[in-house]
Formats: structure tokens, sequence, C-alpha cells
């Protein structure tokens, strides 16, 4: 049976007083769940939430990382980096790193190889854009990114992947795809992978929603039937927010 899962990506927001803050919050108001919960704040915060969280059901999952071991590349952090501060999950391919920091589907195949070589869970985040949706050519984009990024892997691999399908004109705009949307679109994706793989690596995946989710809206979404979650964004800042959406899935 597929892993229901509900993940806060924080991005660049909260200092160490607030991150500790935020958590306090969380440990206090998490509801009894059978689905896996994780936040991911920045960097500078890793250690710190992963202590805190340590002795809860709460993972603490990375926002991104390098492909390489080590080397010359300031400002960046390996897999061997993460998994030395208790992070065993990373967000790799966010359309934000896609869009800000030119990173594109072969570099991200990189990321996923690094990531698999330290045994670690990759949430690899996908999706079109407006202009690909309105041009009805949504579904090629999706197909190219998975095969580009992902279908290099073994079978075998796939049990450390987790997939979070984003429509970038529904991220921070306010804008949400339909239920029906994203159930169109997440069927299509696990009929993708057991084309190229089979039945059973496409029906053990999961695959997150990501695209302006809120507590208003959660239950609905969650509730299609190839919707196993959502990567959750702005709402995953406030405790009360967060905490309803776990509670929809």
């Amino acid at each position: 049976m597929r892993k229901k899962i509900v993940a806060g990506n924080w991005k660049m927001n909260n200092n160490l007083g607030e991150t500790e803050a935020l958590l306090s919050k969380l440990l206090k108001k998490m509801p009894e769940t059978d689905a896996e919960v994780m936040v991911a704040p920045p960097f500078i915060s890793l250690r710190l939430a992963f202590d805190t969280l340590v002795q809860s059901p709460v993972e603490v999952v990375a926002q991104n990382m390098h492909f390489a071991e080590n080397g010359a590349y300031t400002g960046e952090i390996s897999a061997d980096m993460l998994k030395s501060a208790g992070i065993q999950t990373v967000i790799l391919g966010h359309s934000e790193r896609r869009a800000y920091f030119n990173e594109t589907d072969e570099s991200l195949a990189k990321k996923i190889d690094a990531a698999l070589r330290h045994d670690m869970t990759a949430i690899f985040c996908f999706g079109e854009e407006l202009e690909d949706r309105k041009s009805d050519n949504h579904f090629k984009v999706v197909e190219k990114q998975l095969k580009n990024a992902l279908f290099h892997l073994k079978a075998s691999a796939w049990k450390n992947i987790i997939l979070a399908y984003e429509p970038v004109w529904a991220i921070g705009t306010g804008e949400t795809a339909t239920p029906e949307q994203a159930q169109e679109m997440h069927k299509f994706i696990r009929k993708t992978i057991a084309e190229n793989y089979n039945e059973k690596v496409a029906d053990g995946v999961s695959i997150l929603y990501g695209g302006s989710v809120k507590p208003e809206n959660a239950k609905e979404i969650f509730s299609q039937p190839d919707v196993d979650g959502g990567l959750i964004g702005g709402a995953s800042l406030k405790a009360k927010d967060f905490v309803a959406i776990v509670d929809a899935i």
C-alpha cells in the first residue's frame, strides 16, 4: 500500500528562533495520523529541527543538495553532509530551483543518483508552466521531465523515490488545479511509469500534489485516488494551517 505523505517546504523562511517557535507549535498541535509528516527548513536549521523532532513522528528533510561528493562548490551541500546531520530525505527539482537556479533534467538526474548512492529518499518535483497547459502540451512536458531525470533508474531504486507534481502556474499564485485536474495528471504519471517499468512500480510510488494546497481544499484534493498527499509551501509556515492539512489526509 502506498504511503500517504504531507511534506512542508519552508523555502527561504524562518531563522533559528522562528524555526524553534514553529516546531514547538507543531509538536503541540500535531494530530494522530497514519500519514508520514515531513518538514523542510533552510539548511541552517536542519540540525536544530532534527534534534527537536527526533523523538516525534515528524521527519526533517532538506530542500536541495549538490550531486558532487565534495569539492570546490562554494555554498553547496552534499548528500554526506546532510546524512551527517541526520537527514535521510531531500527535495530535488523544485520549480523555483529550475526557474531561478537553472536546474535541468540532466543535472537533476545526477542529484537523484547521488541521493540514491547514499541510500537517501528523493522527493522529485516536476510540472508544467501555464503556457504548456494552455497549449495542451502539459502531458508531454511532464513525461519528458520524468523520463530525462528518472527513467534511467532500475526498478528497485523506485522504493527511494517520492514524486511531487507541481503545476508551476499554481505555486504561490493562489491558483490551484482542480481536484479533477490533479487526478488526471497523477493518473497519467502512474500510467507513464507503468509503461516504462511495470504496474508494481507505478502502484507503489507515492505521488504528491504541490500547488497552493490550503486547509480549505486539502481534503478534496487528497481524496482523489492517485493523489497520495501534498508538498505544502506557504501553508506549512503556519502551524494551524499545516496541522489542518495533515488532518485532512
